[in-house]
């Protein structure tokens, strides 16, 4: 199948864990082998639910203490730390490894989309910026959480972090997924928040960050909606992400 240049923007509702990651999943095997166009997901998370990173061990989420013990838990398909997902908006972009956006490698693709991030909220007058720095955490030494950890593409709001990123690469398409915290109810998982109203801020972010990433890759970004193809090979995979197989892996 032959897909034009445009980047698809998918405007998603809250959904639960399996489904998000299942769709991350089917879109980046789709566009791998160019059944799919290359696109941008925009979604929430209903109900609140902890991602572990690939390489975590389920045994680290079974000794937390409530109140984030006691919620949904789901494994991503990428690496790093844990997250708590509730009141943010989860991004995903998957673009085939020949895409000219990947033409300086894979992680200039966290640069593009943490620019954005951070421009998208300088137009809702929060100031914010890159992190610099990365500290020694991995799978099996650092914090739990991902947002007590550090990459030097993280976005921070002063001190405290507001998104971070991670990526699945394959042979024929990358996945990039991300955060973007809004608020926080759960004082477990250290994040920033920004100072709107969180109905107010999540479609403020929804349009600016689209925007912004058109200017810093360069590239049309327009509306588009899933194919009766794609939600089907989501489908399923949803069972793979609800199962305990996955889940508890390690």
């Amino acid at each position: 199948m032959n897909h034009a240049a445009t980047i698809r923007v998918l405007q998603e509702p809250a959904l639960d864990g399996p489904t998000n990651m299942a769709r991350d999943e089917a879109l980046m095997l789709r566009v791998g082998r160019s059944k799919s166009a290359p696109s941008l997901r925009l979604y929430q998370w209903d109900p609140p639910t902890i991602s572990l990173g690939y390489f975590q061990k389920y045994a680290d989420y079974e000794s937390l203490p409530p109140p984030a013990g006691r919620l949904a838990v789901v494994r991503r398909l990428t690496g790093g730390g844990a997250i708590l997902h509730d009141l943010e908006l989860t991004y995903s972009l998957t673009l085939p490894t020949s895409h000219r956006v990947l033409a300086d490698g894979a992680n200039r693709l966290y640069e593009l989309a943490h620019d954005a991030v951070i421009a998208a909220l300088e137009d809702l007058e929060i100031e914010s910026a890159r992190c610099g720095t990365t500290d020694d955490s991995s799978p099996s030494r650092g914090p739990f959480f991902c947002f007590a950890r550090r990459h030097c593409f993280d976005v921070l709001i002063g001190a405290s972090k507001v998104t971070g990123s991670a990526q699945r690469r394959t042979r024929e398409a990358i996945l990039q997924h991300g955060s973007i915290i809004l608020a926080n109810r759960f004082d477990q998982q250290p994040t920033a928040a920004v100072s709107l109203p969180f109905e107010q801020s999540i479609q403020h972010v929804r349009r600016l960050f689209v925007e912004h990433l058109a200017k810093v890759t360069g590239e049309p970004f327009e509306p588009g909606e899933w194919t009766t193809e794609e939600l089907a090979a989501a489908e399923s995979l949803t069972p793979k992400y609800a199962g305990a197989e996955l889940n508890r892996r390690m």
